[in-house]
């Protein structure tokens, strides 16, 4: 498959490794996976949650295994061949046993939907923990919020809050300062959020998605003085419905009066490979989630 485009910054594309766990289909961003292999004998974690399938160590790594049939509750196979899908995010390696693995999908992220709404309590265990949907070639695809997924049952693997009380705050006018955050993970949108009113930033904004938080900035734009008075700062996370941080970045930065705002990219995916390309798009710090400490010492830094 000719990739070359996605090599591209700001394009709005990704692939998709298309996968199932029992009879649904779930994607994930290929960006993520490390090895695709047949699932292998593992060794139990004490007083583990059940989710947690255990350990194994491929070629000298000890890597835990999340048994995702249990996340959404759904039987294995009867024939046991299963798949694990070992991913490395937030600066850390995990396997997700699966059902199977049906290819590899090139899709924009204008094709991804916001999940739909679901009530408390919903019995549908994978709408509830989604991120986005597409429809391809008349197949529904669920994006799990795999962050979600792993923080939920390692909450040290959530977004890094030790010495966040620590940090000298903002003084009195960079904390009215107006902050714009986009995050698909409504659990991580939330934990940014909230640590960012933790050190004293008042006037947040946040996102779900980039063509939201697009269409947000843009409406500042003819305000007539200093855009950064408006808007101080846009936080971005680069995985996201409609529109991912990238281009979100790149549209930013390419218009000759919003390029004046800051944009701070902050991901689980961030890498060599991935700064190049937030750097290519103009953004101005690129910070690897959890280390949610380095960013906002960073913001305190650009606003103050």
């Amino acid at each position: 498959m000719n990739t070359n485009i996605l090599l591209e910054s700001g394009t709005n594309e990704l692939e998709l490794l298309e996968f199932q766990v029992g009879n649904n289909n779930f994607g994930i961003n290929i960006s993520k996976v490390v090895e695709i292999m047949i699932n292998e004998d593992v060794t139990p974690v004490p007083n583990a949650p059940e989710e947690i399938e255990g350990v194994f160590i491929p070629r000298d790594k000890l890597i835990s295994v999340i048994d995702l049939h249990k996340v959404v509750h759904v039987p294995h196979t009867a024939s046991g061949k299963e798949i694990f899908i070992i991913c490395e995010f937030n600066r850390m390696h995990v396997a997700f046993h699966v059902t199977s693995v049906k290819g590899i999908q090139r899709i924009s992220w204008a094709d991804i939907s916001d999940p739909p709404a679901v009530t408390s309590g919903s019995s549908d265990e994978a709408i509830g923990l989604a991120t986005g949907v597409a429809k391809i070639n008349d197949r529904i695809i669920i994006i799990m919020d795999f962050e979600k997924i792993v923080s939920t049952l390692n909450r040290d693997a959530g977004l890094d809050l030790n010495g966040l009380d620590k940090i000298s705050g903002p003084d009195a006018m960079a904390g009215n300062k107006h902050i714009v955050v986009a995050d698909d993970s409504k659990f991580l949108n939330k934990m940014i959020t909230d640590s960012l009113a933790k050190v004293g930033f008042h006037n947040i904004m946040s996102f779900s998605n980039g063509q939201d938080a697009w269409e947000y900035v843009q409406s500042f734009k003819d305000k007539g003085d200093d855009i950064t008075s408006h808007i101080a700062c846009v936080i971005s996370d680069i995985e996201m419905p409609k529109m991912d941080g990238h281009r979100l970045t790149k549209l930013i930065k390419d218009d000759k009066i919003l390029s004046q705002i800051p944009v701070l990219l902050f991901s689980s995916l961030i890498n060599e490979q991935m700064i190049a390309k937030g750097k290519s798009v103009g953004a101005d710090g690129q910070f690897s989630k959890p280390q949610i400490k380095e960013l906002i010492s960073y913001l305190i830094t650009v606003l103050s």
